[in-house]
């Protein structure tokens, strides 16, 4: 990724961490007055949940910082990685707050307490909805343009929020206007699954950063059909991807004609190369050439994931996890 691009993605990730981190602020200063003045559970999970969006939010912002500074001799990989400990960091907070929220809820259930009034934490959720709606829609821009793992985290708890606000306002009413007892302590047992519920979907993307999932089965075909418009290119394998942060890398063995000369291949690769990037903007690529026909590994890696097209000549994607061998076709 050219350094422009990268500056450029870096402070909108930082704008949309501050944004994040103003909002959870402002929230959490309204609940507070409203859980004092209402006495509602669920309106407590609110807060609970708002706090632990602010703390959250100042660990994205210091992961998207940490995940913006450049390589260095002990991270020639760039320090992406960040990203997805923020937002594990997230997961484990949002967790917390579920399993306290949910024993909280039992108890005010079984202790039949009723909220003391209900309009001011009605009044606090219909800002809190008007003002996470407003982050939503900038995080989605921000999304977008750099496809922040932190950021996206960030916007899956900041989501659920509407429905959390949501749910104390009809909390708040049920119980007091209607004076139904209990229902605010089962929409704050509700609001704890849902925020269990959240934790367990934002957990994923974070983990398969960290344990260096392959790119979805599509992104790995697209790439695939690009190599194999290479005329020159005999075959591929060993291909391997994984995503860290915002920034991609792909390595993979090609197959050429034997009797090149270094520098021929080195052209060939370079021409790769160029029509990767041109697709794949910023995505980094380590590309290993072998005579056509050499296999080195084993199992998956000895897999040719290209054969000879229609023309005997230019390659075509083989089907993904078919079971081919190692050789070239004949």
């Amino acid at each position: 990724m050219d350094m422009t691009r990268a500056d450029t993605h870096n402070d909108l990730n930082r704008k949309a961490a501050l944004a994040s981190i103003s909002v959870a602020m402002l929230l959490v200063g309204l609940k507070v007055w409203a859980v004092l003045s209402t006495g509602s559970t669920a309106m407590l999970g609110s807060l609970a949940d708002t706090a632990l969006d602010l703390v959250a939010s100042l660990a994205t912002l210091l992961g998207v910082w940490i995940a913006s500074q450049p390589d260095d001799h002990n991270h020639r990989f760039g320090h992406g990685k960040a990203e997805a400990l923020a937002a594990m960091f997230q997961v484990v907070l949002i967790s917390i707050s579920a399993i306290g929220l949910a024993f909280r809820a039992v108890g005010q259930f079984l202790g039949q307490a009723q909220v003391a009034e209900a309009e001011s934490g009605v009044i606090v959720s219909t800002i809190a909805l008007a003002a996470t709606f407003a982050l939503l829609a900038y995080q989605r821009h921000v999304i977008r343009q750099t496809g922040s793992l932190a950021i996206s985290t960030d916007n899956v708890h900041y989501k659920s929020d509407l429905f959390l606000n949501l749910a104390v306002i009809a909390a708040l009413v049920i119980d007091t206007y209607i004076g139904i007892k209990g229902a605010d302590a089962v929409f704050a047992f509700g609001i704890a699954l849902w925020l269990g519920w959240g934790a367990w979907g934002a957990s994923q993307e974070a983990i398969e950063q960290l344990m260096d999932h392959e790119w979805p089965l599509e992104k790995r075909e697209r790439f695939l059909e690009v190599v194999a418009q290479h005329p020159e290119l005999k075959g591929l394998h060993d291909l391997r991807t994984r995503t860290s942060g915002n920034r991609d890398f792909v390595q993979f063995h090609v197959w050429v004609d034997g009797r090149m000369t270094v520098t021929e291949a080195h052209r060939v690769m370079d021409e790769i190369e160029d029509k990767l990037t041109a697709e794949f903007p910023g995505v980094e690529i380590l590309i290993h050439p072998d005579p056509e026909g050499l296999v080195d590994e084993d199992m998956m890696g000895a897999e040719n994931l290209l054969s000879p097209g229609p023309d005997g000549t230019s390659p075509a994607i083989l089907a993904q996890g078919s079971p081919t061998t190692g050789a070239p076709a004949a």
